[in-house]
């Protein structure tokens, strides 16, 4: 058996010097990081320390024309399984070790393939979390070490970005409101768009879908938003009821029992008031004949959209809805959200424009906004 130790910055050089040296049929033993260079124990740079093996297993072939000796084979036959399996073998050492430094964020970035560490950055600038991305590369990395060479891997490259997020985001969940139940609730802080946003989907449910629409606000805290949705009620030519509490929101339901759909604006309240979320619970008793949606701004930072879905947690949220695209650019806070709640976007608005300015939820969609730009050519 023939074993050598092999020394460079990143793993794809290792596998290059190992490939070259000892073929595909080479199995990794161990690895390890190590420091290298420097002067007194200063200065120095990570590099990789792979210790691989070749067991030759030497057949001999027949006679050759111009010698009488045997000729050795380099390299053993064996049949097509085999063969598949010893190439699976160390294919699998390679992705277990590499993966095993991915754990240690520090070193992320020294063993990534150039390409994918350029996407992992563009990924990051999209403001996609480290550990989604750190899930996102190990993905890739599987693609890209069973390919035969690194120039057939990299061109495919994002068509794997595509179909790995296509993995971690939810299978169901997408899209705009089906009118299969009577109300539809947007709730969240205040701020968010919620007002704006309902009046759209009232403009497309009365102007595109033709449904009997009614609507019910409970944010009694914000004069501007009833003014607002009266407005928007008065050009639709629909019902507006407010409601204080409890009874006057049943009594609005009563009211509009023979409607299709109703569409209820409830109060923007700070996220951070626990009490908020008990008013909405007294308020609504959600119950079958309601689905509600979450709404929240894409301008916000990542850390309060997480607290913001931790306090509506014991509200059934049954899909989301992202405000303001047209004022960021940065849309990876879309799949981190989807990806931590496992819950679908039902939609996503740029702008102020009643009814226009509104676009249905699908991955597809998401998938255009995080990555429409990212190239690695």
């Amino acid at each position: 058996m023939k074993v050598k130790k092999y020394i460079a910055p990143t793993m794809p050089e290792v596998m290059k010097k190992i490939r070259k040296d000892l073929g595909k049929d080479a199995v990794i033993l161990n690895s390890k990081e190590i420091r290298t260079g420097g002067f007194f124990g200063f200065f120095t740079k990570p590099s990789l320390e792979v210790v691989a093996a070749l067991d030759p297993e030497p057949i001999y072939t027949e006679k050759s024309k111009d010698t009488d000796q045997f000729k050795k084979t380099t390299r053993p036959i064996r049949d097509e399984k085999n063969s598949a399996k010893e190439y699976n073998r160390f294919e699998y050492g390679e992705m277990q070790s590499l993966l095993r430094s991915l754990a240690n964020e520090k070193s992320h970035s020294n063993h990534l393939p150039p390409d994918i560490l350029k996407i992992m950055n563009q990924l990051e600038e999209q403001g996609v979390q480290q550990e989604l991305r750190n899930v996102i590369s190990k993905q890739m990395l599987k693609k890209w070490y069973q390919e035969n060479s690194e120039q057939e891997a990299n061109e495919k490259l994002l068509n794997w970005l595509r179909e790995v997020l296509l993995s971690i985001l939810p299978e169901k969940g997408f899209g705009g409101f089906q009118y299969d139940k009577r109300f539809l609730n947007l709730i969240g802080p205040t701020g968010v768009g919620k007002t704006t946003t309902i009046a759209k989907i009232a403009a497309d449910a009365v102007l595109n879908k033709k449904k009997k629409t009614a609507l019910i606000t409970t944010d009694t805290y914000r004069i501007a938003a009833i003014e607002q949705l009266k407005t928007y009620a008065e050009i639709l030519n629909i019902p507006l009821e407010v409601a204080y509490n409890h009874e006057d929101f049943n009594k609005a339901k009563q009211k509009f029992h023979d409607y299709d759909v109703i569409l209820v604006d409830s109060a923007g309240r700070n996220f951070k008031n626990a009490k908020y979320v008990a008013d909405l619970e007294h308020i609504y008793q959600f119950n079958e004949e309601m689905e509600n949606y979450l709404v929240l701004s894409l301008t916000s930072k990542h850390a309060d959209m997480v607290k913001i879905v931790s306090q509506f947690e014991k509200v059934p949220i049954d899909k989301l809805v992202f405000t303001k695209k047209d004022e960021t650019e940065t849309y990876g806070d879309i799949l981190n959200i989807c990806h931590q709640t496992g819950i679908g976007v039902a939609y996503i608005t740029i702008g102020q424009n009643v009814p226009d300015d509104i676009k249905e939820g699908s991955r597809q969609h998401i998938l255009n906004l995080v990555i429409g730009d990212i190239h690695h050519a």
